[in-house]
C-alpha cells in the first residue's frame, strides 16, 4: 500500500501555518516605523488598506482555482494550469528560491535577535551562526514531523504574537493618547513616497499566499484552502488596519515619522512599555524572537510542499515525494531542506557576510521581488485558464466575478511589482546587489523553464 500524506489540517491549522509566516508582533514591532519611516508620512492605515484590497482580489481567483489544481504546487501548479507548462516551470524555480531565501534570511536575524537577547539578559555573547545552526536542527525536526505538531507550535506562538498586539492596542486605547484621524486622510497617505510605504505595508503580509501548498494535507482543500486564504487576508488586514493607527496614535501623529527614523528598532518596543508596564518592552522583544522562528518554520513547511510536488511530478527526483512510513509526511522533502537551508547559510557565513545588513537584506529583498512576480503570474493565470473554460451559462454568470477579480488583482499586483523593482536598489542595498540578484532571478526562471517534466 502506497503512503499518502496524513490529511489532519483544518482551517485553523492552515491560518496558523500562513499568518504565523507573516509574523504579526514583528511587523508591528519592526515593519511599521519603516513604513512611517520610508514614506516619510503616518498614512500606513491606507496603505495597508490598499494592500488588503489588492489580496484580496488576488484571493478570489486563487480560491476559485482551487478545485481545478489536482495537487499543491500552489503558484507552480496554478501558473502550469493557466499560462503553460514552461511557465510553470519558471514559476516552480523562482518559488524554490524566493523561499529559501527567504527562509535563509530569517535564520541569519534570527541568530542575531536571539544572540542579542541572550547577551542582554545574561551578558554572554553567542556568535548568531551558532544559534542559527541550533534553530534549523529544532526547525528541521519539526518539518520532519507530521504537520500537526508544526501546526501546534505556530498556533502557540501566533496566539501569543496576536494577544500581544491587541495588548498594545488596548494601551495605547487606555493611556488617553489622542486618536487623530489623520492617517485616514488620503492626501497624507500620498505625501511623501507611498510607493515605498505601500511595498513594505503588502509586504507585511507574505506567507499568506501559501494556503494551497497545503492542500495535500488538509481535510477538505477544496473548502478549506479558499476559507482559509480568505481568513488570512482579513484577519491580518484587519490587524494592521487598527494596529498602525493606533501606534501611530501612541507616538504621536507629529512625531511618528522623526521617532520611527530614530530608533526603527525600538520606537514600537519602548511604546509597548510606556503605554502598557516596562515589562512588556521585554515581552515584546522575546515575541519578536519567537515570532521569526515561527516564520522561519512555516517558510520551510512551504519549501519542503513545493519539493515534494516537484518530485510527484518528476520534475526533481522522484524519492523527493516519498512519504515518511510513520509521521504520513514528506520528511525526505524535509530534509533536503534542512540541508539546503544549512549550506546556505554556512556559505554565507564563510563569506563573512553581515548577517543584517548583507544576508537578511539581500535575500529577504530578493526573495520578496521572487513572490511578487508570482502572485503576479498567478493572477493573469487565473484569468487565462477562464478563458479557456467551457461551461454552463449559469457557470459563466457566476465566475465572471472571479475573472474581473483576478484581472483587478493583476493590474494592482503588476503595480506593486513595478514598485518593487524600481526601489529594489533599495531592498537589497545597492544598485549592484540589484543587478546581480535581477540576473539571478531571471537565470533560475530561465533554468526553470528548461526543466524536463513528464506530466
Amino acid at each position: 500500500m502506497t503512503q499518502t500524506l496524513t490529511r489532519k489540517l483544518g482551517v485553523p491549522g492552515i491560518v496558523f501555518m500562513v499568518i504565523a509566516a507573516a509574523a504579526p508582533i514583528t511587523v508591528v514591532a519592526a515593519n511599521f516605523p519603516i513604513i512611517f519611516g520610508v514614506s516619510g508620512s503616518v498614512g500606513a492605515p491606507l496603505m495597508v488598506l490598499v494592500a488588503t484590497a489588492i489580496l484580496l482580489l488576488f484571493s478570489v481567483g486563487y480560491a476559485w482555482m482551487t478545485p481545478h489544481v489536482p495537487d499543491a504546487g500552489a503558484f507552480y501548479s496554478y501558473v502550469d494550469r493557466g499560462l503553460g507548462r514552461r511557465l510553470g516551470l519558471g514559476t516552480a524555480s523562482i518559488a524554490l528560491l524566493s523561499y529559501v531565501l527567504l527562509t535563509v534570511s530569517m535564520t541569519c536575524y534570527l541568530g542575531v535577535q536571539a544572540g542579542n537577547l541572550f547577551e542582554l539578559w545574561t551578558g554572554m555573547q553567542v556568535p548568531w551562526w551558532l544559534i542559527s545552526a541550533l534553530m534549523i536542527g529544532i526547525v528541521g525536526l519539526l518539518g520532519y514531523r507530521n504537520i500537526d505538531l508544526s501546526a501546534k507550535v505556530l498556533g502557540v506562538v501566533l496566539v501569543l504574537e496576536v494577544v500581544a498586539v491587541i495588548v498594545i492596542d488596548v494601551g495605547v486605547l487606555a493611556s488617553g493618547r489622542e486618536l487623530t484621524t489623520l492617517p485616514f486622510s488620503v492626501s497624507e497617505a500620498v505625501s511623501g513616497t507611498p510607493g515605498l510605504g505601500l511595498l513594505f505595508a503588502f509586504l507585511g503580509f507574505f506567507g499568506f499566499e501559501a494556503t494551497a501548498v497545503f492542500r495535500n494535507e488538509a481535510r477538505d482543500p477544496e473548502r478549506t484552502v479558499p476559507r482559509a486564504t480568505y481568513i488570512a487576508v482579513i484577519a491580518v488586514g484587519a490587524l494592521y488596519f487598527v494596529s498602525s493607527w493606533l501606534v501611530i496614535a501612541g507616538l504621536g501623529a507629529d512625531n511618528a515619522v522623526a521617532l520611527s527614523d530614530e530608533d526603527p528598532a525600538g520606537v514600537v518596543v519602548g511604546l509597548a512599555g510606556d503605554v502598557v508596564a516596562p515589562i512588556m518592552a521585554d515581552i515584546v522583544q522575546v515575541l519578536v524572537v519567537t515570532s521569526m522562528f515561527a516564520c522561519m518554520l512555516a517558510f520551510h513547511n512551504i519549501v519542503t510542499r513545493y519539493l515534494f510536488t516537484l518530485g510527484e511530478r518528476d520534475v526533481l527526483p522522484r524519492t523527493l515525494a516519498a512519504v515518511h512510513p510513520k509521521h504520513s509526511a514528506p520528511s525526505r522533502a524535509s530534509l533536503w531542506v534542512t540541508i539546503i537551508t544549512a549550506v546556505v547559510v554556512v556559505v554565507s557565513a564563510l563569506a563573512q557576510l553581515d548577517p543584517v545588513l548583507q544576508i537578511y537584506t539581500w535575500y529577504s529583498g530578493a526573495g520578496a521581488v521572487g513572490v511578487i512576480v508570482m502572485m503576479t503570474l498567478a493572477s493573469f493565470a487565473v484569468v487565462a485558464f477562464r478563458a479557456r473554460l467551457k461551461r454552463d451559462a449559469a457557470e459563466r454568470t457566476a465566475s465572471s466575478w472571479v475573472t474581473v477579480a483576478s484581472l483587478a488583482g493583476g493590474i494592482g499586483l503588476v503595480l506593486v511589482l513595478i514598485i518593487a523593482i524600481w526601489n529594489f536598489p533599495f531592498l537589497v542595498g545597492g544598485i549592484l546587489a540589484a543587478i546581480i540578484w535581477g540576473v539571478v532571478l531571471a537565470g533560475f526562471f530561465a533554468i526553470g523553464m528548461l526543466l524536463p517534466s513528464k506530466r
